[in-house]
């Protein structure tokens, strides 16, 4: 079974690294670091590097892909049709830190607002820097942004 793609955004990228991470996919993030830098931590980590500049995009060969346009939409038609992603919302990542996200103990989940702990059977956390999150209103629209994406551009379904 092949292993889902790893990514590597480069910092002109950082809410296109956010979506891949609510999609499922294990992406980090380089800000403040060389080009060279770039490169070899997508080297030693296996990761595919996605950048807005021809020459990283260039020096990076076939573990690059150029993303061509400013526009977030047009971002996420592109990386998920090139490279055949896809949406599975049990598989969310941390959109602060890159971390897996777990199901919340209630002594974590204590934390979250009392409206947010009325509402919500689940909450989850980042196992890395401890952010909680839940599935309120605002997830649906994320799910259906992704969908109108996925389907509508690429021709398949996001799940």
């Amino acid at each position: 079974m092949r292993s889902a793609p790893r990514f590597l955004a480069d910092e002109m990228l950082g809410s296109l690294a956010r979506w891949l991470r609510m999609m499922g996919y294990d992406t980090a993030y380089a800000r403040d670091v060389t080009d060279g830098e770039v490169l070899r931590r997508a080297r030693a980590e296996g990761r595919t590097v996605l950048t807005r500049d021809h020459q990283l995009a260039e020096r990076a060969g076939e573990q690059g892909l150029l993303v061509e346009s400013d526009a977030l939409e047009d971002q996420l038609v592109q990386v998920s049709c090139t490279l055949g992603l896809s949406f599975e919302e049990s598989c969310t990542r941390c959109t602060i830190c890159n971390g897996g996200l777990r199901d919340a103990t209630p002594e974590e989940g204590a934390r979250a607002p009392p409206r947010v702990r009325g509402s919500q059977e689940r909450l989850y956390i980042c196992q890395e820097c401890g952010q909680l999150y839940w599935r309120g209103s605002h997830w649906s629209r994320i799910v259906e942004r992704l969908e109108r994406v996925l389907e509508l551009r690429c021709g398949n379904s996001p799940r």
